[in-house]
């Protein structure tokens, strides 16, 4: 990670991770970030609020325990990288967008308490299980940290 293109966040998950597979078999997981920023204003000495959404993508098997294990609300630490996504819409319009692209994700401690379950791990070459139904429906409902999305800390 030496290249200089590293990003740290914590925050709230907005949305539900989304789990999809590519052709090749390959889990692509993807979800939204809420991270707040808060400042005492030196003027008015009140505070002030400014919250960032990020698109948040991980794959293979982080993006498999991300949809079974995450679901909105949460709040999550999240390291990997920033990439940039081009596309054309069928207009013909060009259209990109900042990703962050998941190295490490884990669920934050200071308002909730979680419970890791550590996965079998599979050698090279033993291919992709099969995919998970619903596994965004099946997220734990208590990641939440007994907050309510409009109080402390989100």
């Amino acid at each position: 990670m030496a290249n200089g293109n590293n990003v740290a966040l914590v925050g709230n998950i907005t949305r539900d991770p989304e789990l999809r597979f590519t052709p090749s078999g390959q889990a692509t997981a993807t979800f939204g970030l809420a991270v707040n920023r808060r400042w005492q204003n030196r003027q008015t000495q009140e505070w002030e609020e400014a919250t960032s959404f990020f698109d948040v993508v991980c794959w293979r098997e982080m993006a498999e325990n991300a949809a079974e294990s995450l679901s909105r609300g949460s709040r999550v630490l999240v390291t990997g990288r920033l990439e940039q996504r081009s596309w054309e819409t069928s207009d013909g319009d060009k259209r990109s967008k900042i990703e962050v692209v998941a190295d490490e994700i884990g669920p934050s401690l200071r308002w909730a308490t979680a419970q890791v379950t550590k996965n079998e791990r599979r050698g090279p070459g033993e291919g992709a299980p099969a995919p998970r139904q619903a596994a965004a429906a099946t997220a734990s409902a208590d990641q939440g940290g007994g907050y309510g999305f409009d109080e402390e800390p989100f």
